[in-house]
């Protein structure tokens, strides 16, 4: 299960003693917290080239070497910009977790009001997870903890989706949620594993002028059913917009039916957030980039996979 973490001991102090300790010709750039950071990692600003991706929990070390190790290796064949490693900082008894250095990338998170042309917009993701999906996967790392099992079997988050509808009830509805779970399970990944970013959602992709220009984050990277990388269909797409995004991808009614799955999940462990008094609907959808609240989302894939709208009762 995926839990909140206290980021507080992660400070822009914390990352300029490390810098200047480890990398000293770069100890005179200024160090910037980002406007957005991500959930599992504080990120800053190094100057004008350069950023620090500093890992949030011991749960998330695991990430590091693995991008460590992919990120370079995957780079060259991709047709949009992803992080560029420079160097590796090794933990420190401050800092007790090894972290890096990576290339800035220039651009914004994702966010619906900044994506003017959503169907340009999903067609460049589209295409740039075809692309991802056909590289080779030989010795990727499969799903499993250090990814939260993205890319894996949806039953790993049975007992917890069925819980989270459950606390949920009053505020959605339950049996159209279980009914969209249960298309979800009905099927699994039968072709060779593919390469997955695991977490594909506005804030993890940049844009300048409107345009998808790099996509960032990519601790959940693993190889495996590409069915958890869909969520933007019912997070972010509208239309035409989720039309082209599905057209751009070479994926069968059961991996979508999973991918319903998968942002089922994600919107019912924000709910339960909200439950406990943890934000709300519209403060996860500008956290992850979301066009929809978790409820909303909830509505969405029920009156996708089974007709019907929350007003239908």
């Amino acid at each position: 299960m995926i839990v909140a973490v206290d980021r507080a001991e992660v400070t822009a102090d914390v990352a300029i003693r490390l810098v200047a300790g480890q990398f000293p010709q770069w100890a005179d750039l200024p160090v910037v917290p980002v406007k957005l950071n991500g959930w599992d990692n504080t990120t800053f600003r190094l100057g004008e080239e350069l950023s620090l991706r500093l890992p949030n929990a011991d749960w998330y070390t695991a990430q590091v070497a693995k991008e460590h190790r992919w990120l370079p290796a995957l780079a060259p064949l991709l047709p949009l910009p992803v992080p560029g490693l420079v160097a590796a900082g090794r933990p420190t008894s401050e800092f007790p977790r090894p972290w890096s250095v990576y290339r800035w990338i220039a651009g914004e998170p994702a966010a619906p009001g900044q994506v003017t042309d959503q169907v340009g917009f999903a067609s460049g993701l589209a295409r740039f997870l075809s692309a991802f999906q056909a590289l080779d996967t030989t010795g990727g790392p499969p799903a499993g903890d250090h990814n939260f099992w993205r890319g894996g079997p949806l039953a790993t988050y049975d007992e917890q989706t069925r819980q989270l509808i459950h606390r949920a009830a009053d505020k959605i509805d339950a049996d159209g949620a279980a009914d969209v779970w249960e298309a979800a399970l009905a099927s699994t990944w039968e072709r060779p594993p593919v390469w997955v970013h695991g977490d594909v959602t506005g804030s993890n992709l940049l844009v300048a002028d409107g345009v998808l220009c790099a996509v960032i984050d990519f601790g959940g990277l693993g190889i495996g059913d590409p069915a958890c990388d869909l969520v933007m269909e019912w997070t972010f797409f509208t239309g035409d917009g989720a039309a082209v995004f599905r057209d751009g991808l070479d994926l069968d009614d059961a991996t979508w039916a999973r991918g319903r799955g998968w942002a089922l999940w994600k919107a019912l462990l924000m709910i339960a957030e909200e439950l406990e008094g943890r934000g709300d609907g519209r403060d996860v959808a500008r956290r992850f980039g979301w066009r929809h609240t978790p409820r909303q989302i909830v509505d969405v894939v029920i009156a996708e996979t089974t007709g019907r709208r929350p007003s239908d009762g």
